[in-house]
């Protein structure tokens, strides 16, 4: 794989300052050894008038099988040939951004030792790739470097094979970027966004991958109109290294914003406007609270899907024994990788358990809690099933307390992205006015022998109430009010 960088000069300021820029010297060939192959440097042309500096690294296909190449980018081995025979060695990626911090590390940070005015100078700049992958086609190479300041951005796209022109175009371009910037800036830019196009990675991406995004992206990342889509696929769309580094990013902005410095940014974060707590938080904690509320030891929680709720009961020692039921083994079975049930101590485990069952029929096992939550589960039931999971609940297990949450159809006009008419999931069989819900718990609480008190989770906004709202009952009679199993 190859890349130019191009200058202009003249006899006051010569274009043979890049060689100071790179820390390469224009008289010589040099080259570098790396994980995968060699890295050479040499300069086709080295005047006062142009200076170009040309990278070329040659990649070793076996060495790639070797460190795990196949596994690190995430592709099915469905030929062993292809393990050896691919456009690795090619086409501009990972491996060449990797090759761009190692080889050029001083140009990338901004330091020039020599002559420490030059890497604080715009120059003209003329970077050539002519093997590029984009994912995305030509059109995503401009929306990730037309914001950047470049005077032109050419992406040029390669025939699959120019004899036979009906074939059409590959997913490689031809690069070419010009424009006045500081070359630490374009070699930042080609450091994250070599891989962003090529959506792949050659290593296994690690948290650390996060202070490196925002080392290179200092001073651009935070206004890209695209940075998003560059977080989650420079970090090779791991959910929770993205969330991180978007999070982070905000917090320099908002430093920036302030007047504040990034270097105090970890001292400022105190003082910073806190975002938004999401509503899943909030309802998580209207149900923890309303649980030591009642003094509750035993908790199910019913339809407890991926385990949220259970990871959450499990760090209050006060719940001493937790059972998540849910009627698919699929959300059990990403439950149990959440909670980490195979890693968990004896005294821990001990506390938690997983049970499959169906809240339409009556389960012995699941008698005699303190407590019972049923936290966005009823909206998914069809209406004629829903007797069936009340008696189930109330008339069968009967735990002291139950916590129901439920969507509030009314607060959904203040959903800007939700379509009017819609409901919130699309396996919601039904959302309930605030009127609906108090009709129907105090009916349930009615026939089995519970009170019933409401409580509203979230903003409670003073015309259409909150986003979700929450019914405790409390158990204020010990005789079941038999009506007949219903299944």
């Amino acid at each position: 794989m190859f890349l130019t960088i191009s200058t202009t000069g003249s006899a006051e300021h010569p274009a043979t300052d890049l060689g100071f820029l790179l820390h390469k010297h224009p008289g010589k060939v040099q080259a570098f050894s790396t994980s995968h192959g060699t890295a050479h440097v040499f300069y086709p042309e080295a005047t006062d008038a142009r200076c170009t500096a040309a990278l070329l690294l040659e990649v070793d296909p076996v060495a790639l099988v070797r460190r795990g190449q196949g596994k690190g980018r995430g592709g099915a081995p469905d030929a062993a040939l292809a393990q050896y025979v691919n456009d690795r060695p090619y086409a501009a990626s990972s491996l060449l951004a990797v090759a761009l911090s190692s080889v050029f590390r001083s140009a990338l940070k901004g330091r020039c030792t020599a002559r420490p005015e030059l890497p604080d100078q715009a120059r003209p700049l003329r970077i050539e790739i002519p093997a590029l992958p984009a994912r995305g086609g030509a059109d995503l190479v401009h929306r990730l470097f037309d914001p950047l300041g470049w005077d032109l951005v050419q992406a040029e796209p390669v025939p699959l094979d120019e004899q036979f022109p009906q074939w059409g175009d590959s997913r490689y371009v031809r690069l070419v970027l010009e424009g006045g910037l500081r070359l630490a800036d374009a070699l930042r830019q080609l450091y994250v966004l070599l891989p962003v196009l090529d959506d792949a990675k050659h290593y296994w991406v690690a948290p650390d991958e996060v202070d490196k995004l925002l080392r290179a992206g200092d001073g651009w990342l935070a206004a890209h109109p695209e940075n998003g889509l560059i977080i989650a696929r420079y970090l090779a769309r791991h959910k929770r290294l993205t969330r991180d580094a978007l999070e982070r990013l905000e917090l320099l902005r908002l430093a920036e914003a302030d007047g504040s410095e990034v270097e105090e940014l970890d001292n400022a974060v105190g003082e910073i406007e806190e975002k938004p707590v999401p509503l899943a938080v909030q309802r998580r904690e209207a149900i923890l609270a309303a649980l030591r509320a009642a003094g509750a030891a035993r908790v199910l929680d019913l339809g407890c899907g991926q385990g949220q709720l259970v990871q959450a009961l499990l760090k209050d020692v006060a719940f001493t024994e937790i059972v998540g039921v849910d009627v698919s083994m699929r959300a059990l079975g990403m439950a149990a990788k959440r909670l980490r049930l195979e890693q968990m101590g004896e005294r821990q485990s001990s506390r938690v358990q997983l049970l499959q069952g169906s809240l339409a029929y009556t389960d012995k096992r699941l008698a005699g809690y303190d407590a019972a939550v049923l936290s966005e589960v009823i909206e998914h039931l069809d209406l004629p099933r829903l007797p069936a999971l009340e008696y189930a609940v109330f008339g069968s297990a009967r735990p002291r307390t139950v916590l129901v949450t439920t969507p509030n159809v009314e607060y959904n006009v203040r959903w800007e992205t939700l379509p009017a008419g819609h409901v919130r999931h699309g396996d919601h069989r039904f959302e309930w006015t605030r009127t609906e819900f108090r009709t129907w718990a105090g009916e349930v609480a009615e026939r089995y022998g519970y009170a019933a008190e409401f409580v509203p989770v979230g903003d409670d906004d003073p015309e259409v109430g909150p986003p979700t709202q929450m019914a405790v009952f409390t158990q204020i009679s010990t005789d079941t009010k038999k009506e007949g199993e219903v299944a």
